[in-house]
């Protein structure tokens, strides 16, 4: 149950006054806290620069340090709500009342919107102000003047990322915005366009940057390459795709395979040229027996703050912990009551059991049978979903991410230690004696799957439920190699490298080697990349947008006017059903988001996205 403790600091700027807030954290400048600058006493040196990028920082991480809340976009995991604090940035606000169900969701992210307006408003401000510091700087601070523009440059890129993710075509500005009057009329930029302006960002940050950051929590060059290649990625599947409803978008398969060709590219560099490894070397690690948790595999760890700096975490967004009010909230978005009052508003799905594959074969087991566990036999019946036997033998990463009946975490409690927690499903806070110990099971009716997670789940006291210091991924090796993988599959079909790189994310949960049937083409080996897709980046944010790019909302909850699909839990009972007899307009409206109308009200030089007319 030991940690270690990773420090940073956050710094936020506004524009017209610089306010800066310091912590006991130490990874970063020490800065004197509440002190405030006029603008025209600031932006002298480069320390000042260096100050006004840290507050970009503050202000564009909580634009993706809840990315996981975007995991309820997909079939796997259940986002029932968020912890969101209203009028908050730093507490979620940019994530706050948007809806993060399978369907029904392209309306909800209104507000969303505004708050990476925002963030590309704090980039610019930084570039801007910097650009004009090296106009006058003495050639020995021209370096890192540039590097400071760089990382603005790559935080500014990946909003606008962000928003070509989502709505398309949007408006596009490079200048700073000191009043909506300047913006009132602007229209929406061609994605092209926009893209284009993306990869120069990214290129000029990978151009400038240092190999590795300066401290941890900031960009080196192999963040500004991997988001240059995913962003050429996404561009790929779009082509290669098509996208319908941006009807403004042309598809061109020509320019997918040159976009797949310079995605593997980029990712390629980041393998090779930078020595990054994966967590412990990639090693599964040990793991105990069911209903114990003294000795967890790596795998868990890696979403500790163990792992804060370390080399899979290509790109991360950093938080500080207790006391600083800079804490992040994972605990209480993915554990119940049983740690430190948490909220368990993220949790996994039935259907995600059933996608870890057996260490024995490396393939899948025989599927789950849901059972109620008052029917005689339920809790020993063979492949049973509440008998504890039917989990054995899997990959390590499902111990890891997932608890299920009679599994075990720490307790935590006024940040104490309370003991081992055994989670029951429906059995909530009630005395149960395991192996002549008495213990009070898992409280949380915060599921209805009948798992929680225990990914994201901290195993150690000291903290509360909003303060915890892990710093959040939004690029990891892992990722890469299985972009890698993508990209090259596309090409040229399944590739020695990519298959090796596939089997090493594997190995991570001991897994055999991917057999010659599943990399015996380019179809197979999609198959096999995705499937290391939904186990390895779970919760992490990332299927929907997958599956809107892959344009596989249909093949998951499948045709419109169809019966859908439902989401049940272990004990067999119907949870949710998803796309029922839905319309073609609906699957329309999970392609692509709504354009906001109250920003439409003010800007009549936008327009709306074809399927929300």
């Amino acid at each position: 149950m030991k940690r270690t403790l990773s420090k940073l600091l956050f710094l936020t700027v506004c524009t017209g006054m610089v306010f800066v807030t310091a912590s006991c954290k130490d990874d970063l400048l020490d800065q004197e806290p509440t002190t405030e600058l006029a603008a025209n006493a600031f932006w002298r040196t480069e320390d000042d620069a260096l100050i006004g990028l840290y507050g970009a920082y503050a202000d564009v991480r909580p634009l993706f340090d809840r990315d996981y809340y975007f995991s309820g976009h997909g079939e796997y995991t259940r986002v029932r709500g968020t912890s969101a604090t209203n009028g908050n940035l730093q507490r979620g606000d940019a994530y706050q009342g948007a809806n993060y169900n399978p369907s029904g969701y392209g309306a909800g992210f209104d507000k969303y919107y505004r708050y990476l307006y925002g963030g590309v408003n704090r980039t610019n401000y930084v570039i801007e102000n910097v650009n004009r510091l090296l106009a006058t700087a003495n050639p020995s601070s021209v370096p890192g003047l540039e590097a400071i523009v760089g990382e603005a440059r790559l935080l500014r890129g990946m909003v606008y990322f962000r928003l070509i993710s989502m709505w398309g075509d949007v408006p596009y500005f490079s200048r700073i915005i000191n009043d909506n009057s300047e913006v009132s009329s602007i229209a929406r930029t061609p994605m092209a366009q926009v893209k284009d302006s993306i990869m120069a960002d990214f290129t000029y940050a990978f151009e400038k940057l240092p190999v590795k950051g300066a401290t941890v929590g900031r960009a080196g060059k192999p963040a500004a390459l991997a988001f240059r290649g995913k962003l050429q990625l996404y561009w790929a599947s779009w082509n290669k795709n098509g996208w319908p409803e941006l009807t403004t978008f042309t598809p061109n398969a020509s320019e997918a395979n040159t976009a797949y060709a310079a995605a593997a590219a980029d990712f390629k560099k980041v393998v090779d040229d930078y020595g990054l490894t994966l967590f412990r070397g990639g090693e599964p690690g040990p793991i105990d027996d069911l209903g114990e948790a003294e000795q967890l595999p790596n795998y868990y760890y890696l979403f500790t703050p163990i792992a804060n700096g370390d080399a899979e975490m290509i790109m991360t967004f950093t938080h500080g912990g207790t006391g600083t009010n800079q804490g992040e909230e994972l605990m209480r978005d993915f554990s119940g009551r049983s740690h430190e009052g948490s909220q368990c508003w993220v949790a996994p799905r039935y259907e995600l059991a059933d996608r870890y594959q057996l260490v024995a074969t490396g393939d899948f087991a025989p599927p789950l049978i849901p059972m109620n566990p008052t029917t005689a036999g339920a809790r020993t019946a063979k492949n049973s979903a509440v008998n504890p036997q039917s989990y054995v033998g899997r990959d390590y990463r499902m111990k890891a991410s997932i608890m299920w009946d009679y599994e075990v975490s720490v307790g935590l409690n006024s940040l104490k230690p309370t003991g081992w927690v055994p989670f029951i499903y429906r059995t909530y806070n009630q005395p149960i004696v395991i192996n002549g110990e008495r213990l009070t099971t898992y409280n949380t009716d915060g599921t209805n799957s009948g798992y929680v997670f225990r990914k994201f789940l901290r195993n150690y006291a000291g903290q509360g439920r909003s303060d915890g210091d892990y710093d959040f991924p939004v690029m990891r090796l892992a990722d890469v190699y299985l972009m890698y993988a993508e990209a090259t599959n596309e090409i040229n079909g399944p590739q020695a490298d990519a298959i090796a790189l596939v089997n090493k994310i594997r190995h991570r949960g001991n897994l055999p080697v991917l057999t010659a049937a599943k990399t015996a083409n380019k179809s197979a080996f999609f198959t096999a990349i995705e499937q290391e897709r939904i186990i390895e980046l779970v919760a992490e944010g990332h299927r929907g947008f997958d599956l809107r790019r892959w344009r596989a909302i249909e093949r998951v909850w499948g045709a419109p006017y169809t019966d859908g699909v439902w989401r049940i839990d272990t004990h067999g009972a119907n949870q949710q059903r998803y796309f029922q007899n839905t319309s073609e307009r609906t699957y329309e409206q999970a392609y692509i988001f709504r354009i906001p109308p109250g920003e439409r009200d003010r800007n009549p030089n936008l327009t709306q996205n074809t399927p929300w007319l």
